[in-house]
């Protein structure tokens, strides 16, 4: 019998943010989610903090406690992506404002409290958002590098450039100095860069999976992305914007969905031209140990096959 995995989702909820939560909350047999803990990214961090509760209270998983976390990068002013995700960072669709109310505590002390209470290698964090965090939990307690599990994120770039610059990918843009933090802390990493993400596209397809479920959270979530995804498809000229932050749950969940490789990977953190900069050396040419696991492909299908008829089991 597979052993349940615990985890806990850092994250600055979007749409994609919940749908990865949710999607590991309709998964007991393999995921038990400790908790959701929030920080600033696409939208400040009392709009992210409001988002998870939302859709907490959409699935009806009240019993799930949200630790709101920082308010800013480590050392940076806030950049946010309301021109992204709109106001709320959830427009498109109107959730009741919540009931339930934040779990006390300060997010990075509940992660290492959560953590080192548990036994050595037992959770994992799923990491949505910039790294800040997971930094500033680093730093209280240092140990907490060797007890996890691991970190799946999204976040990063290897070869199909920004996404907030020419150079970087937003996660990583925002708190560059926290992204470098992490990486260089010794903990197994599985990064799954815009390369990845970039083959999942909400398609109308897609969509109408949603749409047509006739639940309410497939109704909130068909308008939700709907709305967040008009501006990839301007953008870019894409037939829909990326599925990104359910990939993480998706690998926990069927990692033969993903392939990649081990590779060590760099933050631009002083170049004003390449800030926040994945630098992944796919070809080993610096001879760096690896420091990552770097996901390159994903199956689109098989992807929103297995994320959609999670979701949609809420």
């Amino acid at each position: 019998m597979a052993t349940v995995r615990s985890v806990i989702f850092d994250t600055d909820p979007s749409p994609d943010d919940a749908v990865a939560f949710l999607a590991a909350l309709a998964s007991p047999d393999e995921l038990e989610v400790l908790a959701v803990t929030t920080v600033a990214g696409n939208v400040p961090v009392d709009l992210t903090s409001k988002n998870a509760l939302k859709a907490l209270e959409l699935a009806k998983r009240t019993d799930i406690p949200v630790y709101k976390g920082a308010s800013a990068p480590l050392v940076r002013p806030l950049i946010t992506a309301e021109h992204v995700h709109g106001r709320t960072g959830f427009d498109g669709y109107d959730l009741p404002e919540p009931t339930t109310t934040l779990a006390p505590g300060f997010a990075p002390d509940a992660i290492v409290d959560m953590v080192m209470l548990r036994p050595r290698g037992s959770v994992t964090l799923c990491c949505l958002a910039p790294l800040t965090n997971i930094a500033l939990a680093l730093a209280r307690e240092p140990r907490l590098a060797k007890h996890l599990a691991g970190i799946v994120l999204m976040g990063g770039s290897m070869s199909e450039a920004g996404n907030i610059t020419p150079a970087a990918e937003f996660n990583f843009y925002v708190d560059p100095e926290a992204a470098a933090r992490v990486f260089s802390s010794s903990i197994p990493i599985t990064m799954i860069p815009l390369d990845c993400t970039h083959q999942a596209l909400i398609t109308d397809a897609r969509l109408e999976v949603l749409r047509t479920a006739g639940t309410p959270v497939g109704t909130a979530f068909y308008h939700l992305l709907e709305f967040n995804k008009r501006f990839d498809r301007k953008k870019y000229g894409w037939p829909g914007g990326p599925l990104h932050d359910a990939t993480v749950t998706a690998y926990l969940l069927a990692p033969h969905l993903f392939t990649g490789r081990n590779v060590h990977v760099d933050i631009e953190c002083s170049s004003p031209l390449t800030l926040g900069a994945s630098v992944v050396d796919w070809w080993s040419v610096a001879e760096k140990p690896a420091n990552a696991l770097v996901l390159r492909t994903v199956d689109a299908d098989g992807y929103f096959r297995l994320i959609f008829e999670r979701l949609l089991r809420l």
